[in-house]
This record gives C-alpha cells, sequence and structure tokens, in this order.
C-alpha cells in the first residue's frame, strides 16, 4: 500500500488504522468508520511548440529544485481543468495560449510529494512574452534532441509523446 500521511480521520479526527477493505489495504477511522482513500491529486499543464523547439520551465522549488519539466501545475478546487492549464501557462511562462487538444493523461509515480494524475494539453501561443514566473526559475524552448535534466519521469514520457 502507498504510504500517506493520514494520521486521523478527515471526518471526525478518530485514529485511523488499517484494515482490508474492497480487495485493498486501506486506511479506516476507528472511531466513525470513514475510508480514507488516497486518491491521485489531480494535475495540468500545456504542451507548447514553436519551429520546432518544445516549451520548458526550470523548477525554483523543491522537490527537484533545479531541474525542467513541462509547465504544469495543480488543479484548485474551484476550476476546471481547462482553465488550470491557461492559468499555469501564463503564470509559469507570462505567455497567452489557446488550448489545441488534449495530448494525453498520465499517472506520475515519482513525485515525492502525491501521487498525480497528469493532464497535459496542446497549446498555441497567443499572446505574451517569455518570462518565467511563479515557481519558474526559468523558462526556454529546447531541440527535442538537446533537452536539459527532467524532473519527473512522466514529464519524460508526455514529451516522447509530443
Amino acid at each position: 500500500m502507498f504510504q500517506s500521511n493520514f494520521v486521523y480521520c478527515t471526518r471526525c479526527g478518530g485514529k485511523l488504522g488499517q484494515k482490508f477493505v474492497e480487495g485493498k489495504e486501506r486506511l479506516e477511522c476507528m472511531a466513525c468508520g470513514h475510508i480514507q482513500y488516497l486518491n491521485p491529486v489531480p494535475a495540468v499543464g500545456v504542451c507548447i511548440e514553436q519551429e520546432g523547439r518544445v516549451l520548458l520551465v526550470q523548477r525554483a522549488v523543491e522537490p527537484l529544485k533545479g531541474l525542467w519539466q513541462v509547465p504544469a501545475g495543480f488543479l484548485e478546487v474551484d476550476e476546471d481543468v481547462s482553465g488550470c492549464a491557461l492559468r499555469e501557462i501564463e503564470e509559469e511562462t507570462n505567455l497567452k495560449v489557446e488550448l489545441s487538444g488534449l495530448l494525453g493523461v498520465y499517472s506520475v509515480f515519482d513525485d515525492p510529494r502525491y501521487i498525480c494524475l497528469l493532464v497535459i494539453y496542446r497549446g498555441e501561443i497567443t499572446g505574451g512574452a517569455l518570462q518565467a514566473g511563479d515557481d519558474a526559475a526559468d523558462a526556454r524552448f529546447f531541440a527535442p534532441d538537446d533537452l536539459p535534466p527532467i524532473a519527473f519521469e512522466c514529464h519524460r514520457v508526455v514529451l516522447s509523446d509530443f
């Protein structure tokens, strides 16, 4: 079972224990019986190509600070998936984009914070000037045969698909 930081029930605050439920070891509240499912955290990103090169951002924060990735971030509770993609790309690169389709949906197992479900769109630049922002230290276009060190295995798969 994936190890979690959950110790107490998110419903009543009771202590969680292990129980075999629905064919798996799960966390169950010993007080109220609530099953604490460990679901992936949704994240969204955008792949942009310009003159045969792909846009990447350099991580300015841990984990994996200094490594590169497709511009992406976590979905907020009050936004839709495509809105998150547009927000993240603008926050990290200062670019306005139009989404031109879905590239794919990926599972991220090597982020030390969370197991994630990553939705990646294709995008086309419609405005703005490229400039790193938010939690990006740098933002640049790279040729496919000259990529910098990529932070997450999933992003290497995304770039291969792109």
